[in-house]
């Protein structure tokens, strides 16, 4: 069931949101070599803790960390682990953030050290199909706007669409309906309304758009060892521009 949230919802979903806002600013001052995914997700764990917050996802199936952690080739549900990230790797941490049953989801890539030009770009290009996709997200316009959008500027740059793992609808819990697919046909699919709230997150590859399943049945990996980028928001449908729960740059 799809469902529209109140004022009273997305107010609480905004606090959520500054909240997790704060601890990716704090994560990325900590990325560098040396430095290992499971230290951050020990480090988000306390932070949530110490303000009365708690990992959403954490639990969730059994997934057992704080965080989403996944390295290079990974796309995506990477296990926070006790060896160092390296000088050129990517590395992106992924959270969900319960503050008082206000939900906030939000990933980010990061560069660690000195990454070549095709890692850069390959950022640079997903972080943009996140906003392509969002310019799309307004009430009357339709989920396939979204991907459709994201789909032909990601491609056009010579990189490629995940196409098993979509945005979704947040709140009350973790994932709600709609799946929100960062492909697609435009004018197609659900007429997006004023009050939904969705992740748009779209996982982009280097190589091919598949993906295979880790033995822990939880991360997901390109199937020719190209790196993966993605990019999340938390968003409030409006009739104009949606408001991002999750914007770093306010």
């Amino acid at each position: 069931m799809i469902t529209r949230k109140s004022k009273r919802e997305i107010e609480q979903m905004q606090k959520a949101g500054d909240l997790l806002v704060a601890i990716h600013k704090e994560i990325a001052k900590m990325i560098k070599p040396g430095i290992s995914t499971l230290e951050i997700d020990t480090f988000v764990d306390k932070y949530l803790e110490e303000h009365g917050a708690t990992p959403e996802q954490k639990g969730y199936n059994g997934y057992p960390y704080a965080t989403c952690a996944s390295i290079n080739d990974e796309i995506c549900h990477g296990f926070p682990r006790e060896d160092k990230l390296q000088d050129g790797d990517i590395v992106t941490i992924d959270m969900v953030v319960n503050l008082n049953g206000g939900l906030a989801d939000s990933a980010w890539t990061y560069a660690v050290g000195n990454v070549d030009e095709k890692g850069k770009r390959l950022m640079e290009v997903t972080k943009t199909s996140l906003y392509k996709g969002m310019e799309q997200a307004r009430a009357g316009n339709r989920i396939g706007d979204i991907g459709h959008a994201i789909q032909t500027y990601a491609e056009g740059e010579g990189f490629s669409v995940v196409r098993d793992f979509t945005g979704h609808g947040i709140g009350p819990t973790i994932h709600e309906d709609p799946h929100i697919p960062h492909f697609g046909l435009p004018n197609k699919g659900l007429r997006l309304k004023e009050g939904m709230v969705i992740t748009i997150e779209p996982m982009i590859n280097e190589g091919s758009w598949e993906s295979k399943m880790d033995s822990n049945n939880w991360t997901a990996r390109t199937i020719d060892k190209g790196r993966s980028a993605q990019y999340e928001h938390t968003l409030v449908i409006t009739k104009g521009e949606p408001i991002i729960i999750t914007d770093q740059d306010k």
